[in-house]
């Protein structure tokens, strides 16, 4: 399962990062003491513009890790949408960061060694599962959609003019399976509730925003093959 973790997963390079990306944009020198010990003080600190700024404008090869990367980006494209918490944001960058590996295109491993492939086996797999299989997949559902409608809206776009289903197809399924997934009592037991009831109401506004991410900001490598149903 994806948890909103990213934050808790810094590194000692990100927070050296941090420090320096920070310190040249003010005259009052970042405590990393602050950083470690107050998670308001890191926060805020990971909202910062300049950050982002370092971040994106840094010739030379990061020694940040990806959680970082994908969290303060995540924030940069989301704090304008409905789905502005942090959590909410800490949840997609670790989808994202979970997600660029192939594997994770597929089933959550918890259910079974062989890997669903398809949405429409997913589906099947929810009608004959069991309620905490069905709670673990209606989740990787609306995980799979968001990450295909958000990072390669373009590729959907060409297959749906073939015949393939197109983005409304995902937003529908993913907004639909977010939803089912808020509202199971498993929810609550993992803290994600909340974040799964925002995702499922802000779907389509989080979809644009990492439209705009994979636009202008980050390129994924497209994992091979890259399956759809």
């Amino acid at each position: 399962m994806i948890h909103a973790n990213c934050r808790v997963r810094l590194t000692a390079d990100d927070f050296d990062f941090i420090v320096r990306a920070l310190s040249l944009k003010s005259s009052d020198q970042v405590s990393l003491q602050r950083l470690l010990t107050d998670e308001s003080a890191r926060d805020e600190l990971l909202d910062h513009e300049a950050l982002a700024a370092a971040i994106l404008e840094t010739p030379e090869a990061l020694l940040i890790s990806p959680q970082l990367l994908f969290y303060v980006l995540c924030r940069k494209v989301l704090r304008e949408t409905p789905v502005r918490s942090r959590a909410s944001s800490d949840y997609i960058a670790s989808l994202l960061e979970q997600f660029q590996k192939t594997a994770r295109l597929h089933s959550p491993d918890e259910i079974s060694e062989s890997q669903l492939r398809y949405v429409s086996d997913m589906l099947l797999a929810v009608s004959q599962a069991n309620p905490r299989e069905a709670f673990i997949l209606q989740a990787h559902i609306g995980n799979y959609s968001l990450f295909l409608s958000g990072m390669f809206s373009e590729n959907l776009e060409k297959r749906s003019r073939k015949g393939g289903p197109g983005i409304s197809f995902y937003e529908q399924v993913g907004r639909s399976h977010f939803q089912a997934a808020a509202d199971h009592h498993e929810a609550q037991k993992f803290q994600l509730a909340s974040i799964y009831h925002e995702l499922a109401e802000g779907f389509h506004e989080v979809r644009l925003a990492l439209n705009d991410l994979a636009r202008r900001l980050v390129h994924l490598d497209c994992p091979s093959p890259l399956i759809f149903p």
